[in-house]
């Protein structure tokens, strides 16, 4: 074995005894294997559970993540062998379809190829052991089945379900508020949940965090969380009943499309040019005020003269709210998402939604 540089100074081995090593095959490939798959549940066992400990993960840019969750340790761990890659997508399978128990089934594949090596040992072919898992997958499925218990719940009575969901914060670092947390989660699940087609849109759920405060301040908001401010300080930061007009067009003059040049050199000319922008910004606000709207908002920015005449014609706005959540605040209020200030009218106003803005 020999140490050597590349280019940009970078060590690297060189191994003269390559020419010697063979490749694994056989019996001595599928123990590599499974020992690989292997270190990766025991690297999660010892967070599995109620008495589970919580894992330090630092990324290569420095940032530390504290967490139990399987999913979110074998995000973070760089693993190479092609079988450990295959648990890393288990866990993450899992997160998407159930959402839980990402630790425990990586830790149940760890056990099932610990079994399978001793088979591997006594000469029984991996296709006869595959099967055989088969076979015993189905035998505890039914009886899955068989001991179950059916909880029935309403949306008037959700105790069913909040006890259900209290299970799977038990093992996490928010244990001390789980109730109220899990009160949240299942009253946010039935707002946007299709009781009778058995469907959610969990797309419709957004998790929004604040930096600062307690656990206990965690609250649900039925409605659009806009994390953005009012674009004059002046402006009420509560607005009930709102007509909100949602516009992706901006407060500014219309721009040629082709370069150009305006020379100004006179005071006449300026007081002239001053005027028309004005009389432009005038005729936005006057338009939605015409159709009825105590709301804007919008997906551009506006103008400082636009954002004084807002303030003056009180009119509240809010400016730079993302696409997404201009869809989500059409969907919520009933309102049409407008891209000209010509084609707004009062029946593509978005009503009936108190406003609350978060500074």
């Amino acid at each position: 074995m020999a140490l050597a540089f590349d280019d940009f100074g970078r060590p690297f081995i060189i191994l003269r005894e390559q020419e010697s090593k063979s490749r694994l095959r056989g019996l001595d490939a599928h123990k590599a294997n499974v020992a690989a798959g292997k270190a990766v549940a025991r690297s999660l066992r010892t967070s599995l559970g109620p008495k589970g400990m919580d894992k330090i993960l630092q990324s290569p840019d420095g940032d530390v993540t504290i967490t139990n969750d399987g999913a979110t340790i074998l995000e973070q761990m760089d693993v190479d062998n092609q079988i450990a890659k295959l648990m890393v997508e288990l866990s993450r399978s899992q997160d998407y379809e159930i959402g839980d128990g990402t630790t425990g089934v990586v830790v149940l594949d760890g056990s099932l190829l610990e079994q399978a090596e001793k088979l591997l040992e006594r000469g029984i072919h991996p296709i006869r052991i595959a099967e055989g898992y088969e076979m015993a997958s189905k035998i505890a499925f039914d009886h899955l089945e068989h001991i179950s218990t059916r909880f029935e719940f309403t949306a008037a009575n959700i105790e069913p379900l909040v006890q259900t969901c209290m299970t799977t914060l038990s093992s996490k670092i928010v244990n001390r508020c789980k109730r109220m947390l899990a009160e949240i989660a299942v009253r946010a699940v039935l707002a946007v949940a299709d009781l009778e087609r058995k469907d959610v849109n969990l797309d419709l759920i957004k998790v929004e965090g604040k930096v600062g405060g307690k656990l206990e301040d965690t609250e649900l908001i039925y409605g659009i969380a806009v994390d953005k401010d009012m674009s004059h300080p002046q402006m009420p930061k509560r607005i009930e009943d709102a007509n909100i007009a949602i516009l992706t067009c901006p407060f500014e003059p219309p721009k040629p499309k082709t370069k150009h040049k305006v020379d100004i050199d006179t005071v006449e000319k300026f007081q002239t040019m001053r005027g028309q922008e004005q009389k432009y910004f005038d005729e936005m606000v006057q338009k939605c005020k015409d159709v009825g709207a105590t709301l804007v908002i919008c997906q551009w920015g506006f103008d400082d003269e636009a954002n004084h005449l807002l303030m003056q014609r009180n009119l509240p706005a809010v400016r730079w709210v993302g696409g997404v959540e201009l869809e989500l605040i059409a969907i919520a209020t009933g309102g049409r998402i407008v891209p000209r200030f010509q084609e707004l009218t009062p029946d593509k106003l978005g009503q009936h939604l108190a406003m609350r803005m978060f500074a």
